[in-house]
């Protein structure tokens, strides 16, 4: 049995030109623009060191965030316990492994050493040699092939 369907010329153009008027109007609605990511505000919290800067608003006669600061205030460690067991990459991307971590420029690492924690920040990493910063002091650590 051959069945035939036919569609109504007029029909068909009304139906198309009525799904283009709709996906137009879809296409002209204003698009929200988007903010760029240095206009935005940034929060800053910076942990008061005594009552009269500030307390805790869940806590308010706890003195356990001014203990905290205390702790938290950066010490110099031994930097001597930092190894620089490698250097890698292209010349504009280096990479070095301290300790067996791997940091590059600009990064911050705290290690656990034999002689304590260590916080220091990756300055520079040269072709055989890093320069770290730690306590405000600049440190360079020497790479030696022990192979």
């Amino acid at each position: 049995m051959n069945r035939h369907v036919y569609f109504n010329k007029g029909l068909v153009a009304a139906w198309l030109s009525a799904l283009l008027a709709a996906g137009s109007s879809v296409a002209a609605a204003p698009v929200a623009q988007a903010v760029a990511p240095e206009v935005m505000a940034r929060s800053v919290f910076v942990l008061p060191t005594n009552q009269k800067e500030g307390r805790d608003p869940f806590f308010p006669t706890s003195t356990r965030v001014y203990e905290t600061v205390a702790a938290a205030r950066p010490q110099i460690g031994d930097v001597s316990s930092l190894v620089l067991r490698g250097i890698s990459g292209p010349p504009n991307n280096r990479l070095a492994i301290i300790n067996n971590h791997t940091v590059g420029v600009g990064d911050e690492e705290d290690m656990v050493t034999s002689q304590g924690r260590i916080h220091f920040r990756c300055v520079e990493i040269k072709e055989n040699s890093v320069v770290i910063e730690t306590g405000g002091q600049r440190h360079k650590l020497t790479y030696t092939n022990s192979h």
